[in-house]
């Protein structure tokens, strides 16, 4: 059953409208739904609901309630990915890997190797990664739509990682502490967990520095060094896997 999204004002009584002209036409044009189809519905906060078309036209489509439960798919813990911007259309891959294993936001971040440069057309590139992240929410059915977040400096990070439970950093260098570790030593139960990944060419000695003096605890992923395309979802897999799965 196809997912939508809407906000809770759309939300009234047993009555859902829908008057996103992008998902009216997706409705009606490529799911060819009519009058009777059902679908389901997240008011992107809390609530999601199984509903049935109950009136179609080109400005509006209202659906009636048939049920209404808590979001059954959303990791309890909310974690954040800051990512640097890589080259090209990596980081397309990265938004939709991450969304799909439980990512709840995640920030580009210009450090000092990162190739891509801060005038790069990033008002596009940012349509295009939210633009991912809606679809990819509604193929894994999802409650709510993970925040990608304009970019920020590493000086602006350094600041914001202060605010979380835990940060981790995985880092090829780091020989003594693995991120299975971490997580299995955990003196309390984290909400709030940043993960902190590299570009291409990785961090420089003085960022590790700079961020495990801010909060950050630098951990390996394994044996292998693995791409920064990869560093992230593979991270994230993990952390799924220890704190969220029973």
């Amino acid at each position: 059953m196809s997912r939508f999204f809407v906000l809770p004002d759309k939300v009234a009584g047993d009555v859902i409208t829908i008057d996103n002209k992008g998902d009216i036409r997706h409705i009606i044009n490529v799911l060819r739904l009519g009058e009777g189809s059902k679908i389901e519905v997240s008011d992107s906060v809390n609530w999601e609901y199984s509903a049935e078309i109950i009136s179609v036209d080109s400005e509006l489509i209202k659906l009636k309630i048939l049920e209404k439960k808590r979001f059954s798919r959303e990791p309890h813990r909310r974690i954040t990915l800051f990512q640097s911007i890589p080259k090209q259309k990596k980081m397309d891959e990265i938004v939709r890997k991450s969304i799909e294993l439980g990512v709840s936001e995640i920030i580009p971040v210009f450090t000092s190797r990162s190739i891509v440069d801060k005038k790069s057309n990033m008002i596009h590139k940012l349509e295009r990664w939210r633009r991912i992240a809606s679809e990819t929410v509604k193929q894994c059915k999802r409650g709510r739509v993970p925040l990608v977040d304009e970019p920020m400096s590493f000086e602006h990070l350094l600041k914001y990682i202060t605010a979380f439970d835990l940060v981790l950093l995985p880092y090829e260098n780091e020989i003594d502490i693995s991120i299975k570790y971490c997580l299995k030593h955990l003196h309390t139960d984290p909400d709030r967990i940043a993960i902190i990944i590299g570009p291409e060419g990785g961090f420089e000695q003085e960022e590790v520095d700079l961020m495990t003096d801010n909060n950050a605890i630098s951990v390996n992923l394994g044996k292998l060094v693995l791409r920064t395309e990869t560093a992230g979802p593979t991270a994230i897999a993990l952390v799924m896997y220890e704190l969220e799965m029973n």
